[in-house]
């Protein structure tokens, strides 16, 4: 019996393929982090944009103008947290189906590792069976032989 199992530089490669799917998970809930800080940034950047109640019109209108784009750089930034979610659904995925199959690798070497052990555990109780065999035969033959022996 091959003691070896031949398909552990699979196993290797399987676990750095899941090790890579968690590193990138992580990558991205950090960029859902940084997302959700510019969200929240923009809010209060455009919370503190209050429109003029004073001025010319000039100014009223590049006020409106400027809270408007700050309007859109939130929507932006609120999209970027729905794309770095999904990003991160995407990357759960993936790390999901790389641990399913590095676990079908893993489930082949416990098998290997099972049987390698009952191949042991049979060739010790042979080895086992053939001592006591020999030594009941050796036993039996030296009471043939001294008859007087046996009787002591």
């Amino acid at each position: 019996m091959n003691r070896l199992f031949r398909l552990a530089p699979v196993l290797r490669a399987r676990k750095a393929q899941e090790d890579a799917a968690r590193g990138a998970v992580i990558q991205s809930r950090a960029e859902i982090r940084d997302a959700e800080a510019m969200v929240k940034r923009r809010r209060l950047d455009l919370v503190g944009a209050d429109a003029p109640s004073e001025g010319s019109a000039r100014a009223m209108v590049a006020a409106l103008v400027a809270r408007q784009s700050l309007a859109a750089g939130l929507f932006d930034a609120q999209r970027m947290v729905t794309d770095a979610e999904e990003v991160e659904r995407q990357r759960m995925a993936a790390l999901a189906d790389a641990s399913k199959r590095r676990r079908a690798v893993e489930m082949m070497a416990d098998r290997h590792a099972a049987m390698v052990k009952a191949h042991d555990l049979r060739t010790d109780q042979a080895n086992l069976d053939e001592l006591a065999i020999s030594a009941k035969a050796r036993s039996s033959a030296g009471s043939v032989n001294d008859p007087g022996q046996g009787e002591s």
